[in-house]
């Protein structure tokens, strides 16, 4: 199976996005699409291998006439026309009202509504007829023309006029949210300074391969993850990480593509092909992001796709029933009926949930928090406990101290050295990482048949050498230590104490969490002492120790069974990969750049900053509360006006509040998600 992501051209409302989708995925041909109104996209999975775009604009035409999918669009829309005839539209209304010939005034008056209602009725009589189905734009042509027959005509040149303005202003609002949220993320390289011989020639990234040597001048992007092999400089990772301090560099240096050369020149050796680099998982990530939607968000789109009907034929009733109470004239029943389909208009409840959805992953993005769906930014809020893993989570797997006794005196500490790094050169555990940050200069070994084995260490071969180096349980010691053995055919030769510093930000993290009434504990595959020791310093009360990955496993679906669910696990995206695709959120920490942590996980904290899930808790919490702030605001509005309508206190002027006005202010609203955290 393919897939193919393509823009969507003159796409303006959410309800129009969740018929193109639903249509979609009716066709036999396709077997899932999912429409992006945040980000004017479809992503379609299917068997055919061409002919998809074609397909495609042949069932989105149906659908919605004035859209059509292609390979690249801009999604920054041009307002000019509409914004022409909207002058014109007015041009026309003044001069009907200077003019006081009788045929004069009712021509200017009849262009008015022409060029005023043109893009909407056409988009209403092209659903009716191409598509059996009807929308908000027949319900605004019903309203305007019933105001004109019903001699209500500049009422009815009211709605159309603020609609108008009020689509223009709703298109700029969400089409700024999405520009900010895409500068955000404007991490993707256009080109690559490849060194051949002495040469420099500017290729696309995708067509370097590992271990070529790319030049980083000042101000550029950096396109490929790599090693520095000369130079020094300072790099800018803001749109990696939300980190403002820039970082040091030299040779030898590990650096990952994304981020930007604010110093001197680089030469940088690659070591992952664009596909697998660091700014490619990320980007695929982000825009596939609101892909997997909220169950907020999949009910709202449900309701409207029936809302619309149900309006029409209650507004059928209501000008049909009400002149059989004394009083009410026909006339007046359908004016009633009139001001009920303006206010019924679902644009306010359509656009707002999926726009804050989408505004709180560009929030978290902001600050190195990557959200693979809004259904993980709305888990996030309903979360009652988040269990933690000890190394490279609630510890950094930095080496503070280390104390190295050589057991075996056949073998020199230098010696001994080469074979610990030789073999942890090789993991990406953080105990590994460690190691090699505290003999950086070591020379290594040629190593074969080189194995991680979960929870205990490594094996591997120098020669025709059995090496084993990890925990007591991996070299058959029966200890309570904590420290990292080296075992060289059957024979102990080395034991290795490092001292496994606490994440500055980790104490205030947990402090937090329990602060806001959320549980927290500590699964470490670590000895009792040290695991309860860190768990004291740090203000975590339930502590389970000496866990093997399985053990972990099983341990987080008993808490997943007595929390209904909403367990949260955090880990270093390796060793935890089980957990973290268990949990109902799977947050990753400590391995940026890891294929594994992306992948495993539903939340990745670039960063590498603990304190970072106190801003994943604030962003999620703010989202769903403006959600629910939006949706009771203009559904309150809405019934308010409706009841109002159908009694006769209400207008033209609140109904077209109760529809523009309050999608703007709900617009408005969602807006704060992006500020202030």
């Amino acid at each position: 199976m393919s897939k193919y992501t393509y823009k969507l051209n003159k796409l303006d409302c959410a309800n129009c996005a969740k018929r193109i989708e639903d249509a979609l995925n009716k066709n036999e041909k396709i077997k899932k699409a999912v429409v992006n109104y945040s980000k004017l996209s479809v992503t379609i999975d299917t068997d055919l291998k061409e002919g998809v775009l074609n397909l495609a604009n042949d069932i989105i035409k149906r659908v919605e006439p004035d859209v059509f999918a292609s390979e690249n669009a801009n999604i920054h829309t041009s307002y000019k026309f509409d914004v022409i005839r909207l002058v014109l539209g007015i041009v026309f209304i003044i001069l009907s009202m200077l003019i006081k010939l009788p045929i004069v005034h009712e021509i200017f008056i009849i262009l008015a509504y022409l060029v005023l209602l043109f893009r909407v009725l056409k988009k209403a009589v092209l659903m009716l007829v191409k598509n059996f189905s009807i929308d908000e734009n027949l319900l605004v042509s019903i309203s305007c023309i019933g105001a004109y027959l019903t001699n209500n005509i500049h009422e009815g040149l009211m709605v159309i006029i603020l609609y108008e303005i009020g689509k223009i202003l709703e298109s700029m609002a969400v089409n700024n949210s999405r520009k900010s949220i895409s500068d955000l993320m404007d991490i993707k390289p256009e080109y690559a300074n490849l060194k051949v011989n002495d040469k420099i020639k500017r290729v696309d990234p995708s067509e370097v391969e590992i271990d070529e040597l790319i030049i980083i001048k000042k101000g550029e992007k950096i396109p490929l993850d790599g090693t520095v092999v000369e130079g020094v400089s300072k790099l800018d990772n803001k749109a990696l990480t939300g980190e403002s301090n820039l970082v040091s560099v030299k040779k030898g240096s590990a650096i990952l593509s994304g981020g930007i050369n604010v110093g001197d020149i680089l030469t940088i050796k690659v070591t992952k092909t664009y596909e697998d680099s660091t700014v490619a998982q990320i980007l695929s990530l982000v825009e596939n992001a609101t892909d997997k939607k909220a169950k907020t968000e999949n009910f709202v789109s449900k309701a409207a796709k029936i809302y619309t009907p149900i309006i029409l034929c209650l507004a059928i009733l209501i000008g049909l029933c009400l002149p059989l109470i004394p009083g009410i004239t026909y006339e007046d029943s359908i004016y009633r009926a009139l001001v009920f389909l303006v206010v019924s208009c679902p644009c306010a409840i359509a656009i707002s949930v999926p726009l804050s959805y989408f505004s709180g992953i560009g929030a978290s993005s902001k600050k190195g928090i990557l959200i693979k769906g809004s259904n993980y930014l709305e888990a996030m809020a309903k979360i009652k406990e988040i269990i933690f893993d000890k190394t490279g989570t609630i510890t950094n797997g930095d080496a503070s101290n280390y104390d190295l006794k050589v057991i075996n005196k056949n073998y020199s500490e230098e010696d001994v050295i080469k074979y610990y790094v030789s073999g942890e050169v090789l993991s990406n555990h953080p105990i590994a990482k460690s190691i090699i940050k505290i003999f950086p200069k070591t020379k290594t070994f040629k190593v074969n048949d080189f194995k991680e084995i979960e929870g205990k260490g490594i094996t591997f071969k120098v020669k025709n050498e059995e090496v084993l180096v990890g925990s007591s349980s991996l070299v058959g010691i029966n200890t309570n230590d904590n420290a990292i053995y080296l075992k060289i055919d059957n024979k102990f030769i080395a034991k290795l104490s490092i001292n496994d510093g606490i994440k500055k930000d980790a104490k205030e993290t947990i402090n937090y969490l329990n602060q806001i009434g959320i549980n927290t504990q500590m699964f470490t595959g670590d000895k009792k002492d040290i695991a309860m020791e860190i768990a004291k310093k740090v203000g975590i009360k339930d502590v389970k120790y000496e866990l093997l990955p399985k053990d972990k496993f099983d341990l987080l679906d008993k808490e997943i069974k007595k929390y209904d669910g909403d367990v949260a696990f955090v880990g270093d995206g390796i060793n935890d990969a089980p957990a973290l695709r268990v949990a109902k959120v799977g947050i990753s920490m400590g391995s940026i750049g890891s294929a594994s942590a992306i992948e495993a996980s539903d939340i990745v904290l670039m960063n590498d900053n603990l304190s970072s899930i106190i801003d994943l808790f604030k962003i999620s919490k703010k989202t769903n509360q403006i959600i629910k702030e939006n949706l009771i605001f203009a559904i309150g509005i809405k019934i308010l006006i409706l009841i109002l309508s159908g009694i006769g206190l209400a207008s033209m002027w609140l109904a077209v509040f109760a529809d523009t006005g309050v999608t703007l202010l709900t617009i408005i609203n969602t807006t704060r998600i992006l500020k202030n955290n």
